[in-house]
């Protein structure tokens, strides 16, 4: 008895929609030329992390709960006396999603998260680095369901990051907005 494999319903929809779309838009001469999703970093620094360890331990919980996977602690990098920062301290937590988590985690944030932000109007569209990955911010924590407000002492926010194989921000913008990212308004 053969088992059928799981496919997310987005990488469905990137190959069936959206790598069309991107290769009539962009005149690509083969698909493998139109830009993918490559993988999906989710970042979080802990205020307060020198003083209480407890928090990065929170911080690490809250991201594996959120992605799915095992998150890590970063670890500072030097020496600040002012801030009491001391090399290889864990000041924060963070997680990297590829492949099958990687379009859960994306599905999940367009059709259940962002919609559960206050006063959403869409995401942002210039935030982009140049080399066609893209970085949103994430205010609070509690918009994902799986977090459990009750549980939540510190209302914190997070960072995401898109990275894709496109060349220009153009055809990462492109890909994303394809994939269902709800953009503010048409770039211009």
């Amino acid at each position: 008895m053969a088992t059928a494999t799981y496919t997310p319903r987005l990488k469905d929809k990137y190959k069936a929609e959206v790598v069309p779309a991107l290769q009539k838009r962009f005149n690509y001469k083969s698909s493998m030329q139109v830009p993918r999703l490559e993988k999906i970093s989710i970042n979080r620094g802990v205020n307060g992390a020198v003083t209480d360890k407890k928090l990065v331990d929170i911080a690490i919980e809250e991201l594996t709960t959120i992605s799915g996977q095992k998150a890590v602690a970063t670890m500072s990098k030097k020496d600040i006396s002012n801030f009491k920062l001391r090399k290889n301290m864990p000041i924060g937590a963070r997680v990297t999603l590829r492949g099958v988590k990687m379009y859960e985690f994306l599905d999940r944030l367009i059709a259940v998260a962002l919609p559960r932000v206050r006063d959403f109007k869409g995401i942002n569209e210039k935030s982009f680095d140049g080399r066609g990955n893209y970085t949103m911010g994430v205010t609070e924590q509690i918009i994902f369901p799986e977090i459990d407000i009750d549980k939540v002492n510190k209302i914190t926010g997070l960072d995401i990051t898109f990275v894709t194989t496109a060349q220009t921000d153009e055809e990462a913008y492109e890909l994303l907005k394809e994939l269902g990212m709800p953009f503010k308004n048409v770039k211009k």
